[in-house]
């Protein structure tokens, strides 16, 4: 298989966190922590929280954030369906402006569906 630009995000993600983490900087330490806190099961299941987060990326135009988030959601098992219906949700929300960050997040899905034919 070769490689596509979700492996080279995933890989870059990787690769600059651990050097982020490596600073030592204690708020910064604190952030990341709460970021991962925010997904876990609690009154919401953790698989909607990312749901969740996929439509506020896509509202707040981040294609990193977007191709995180997706990859989160395939993972957890959101069905195409479902995934393509919450990114509806953040047209609405955000309006035109989002057409190009839907355009990178369906490409996004197609990516990681071909990951697993």
């Amino acid at each position: 298989m070769s490689e596509t630009r979700i492996d080279d995000f995933e890989a870059y993600r990787q690769k600059m966190n651990e050097r982020i983490m490596s600073l030592e900087h204690l708020g910064i330490k604190r952030f990341f922590n709460l970021d991962t806190a925010a997904y876990r099961d609690g009154p919401l299941p953790g698989n909607t929280k990312e749901l969740l987060g996929l439509v506020a990326s896509a509202v707040l135009r981040c294609n990193d954030c977007i191709d995180y988030h997706l990859i989160q959601c395939v993972d957890v098992g959101w069905s195409d369906e479902e995934i393509v219906d919450a990114l509806n949700v953040a047209l609405v929300v955000g309006g035109s402006i989002v057409i190009p960050h839907l355009r990178h997040a369906i490409e996004t899905l197609d990516l990681l569906r071909s990951r697993e034919q």
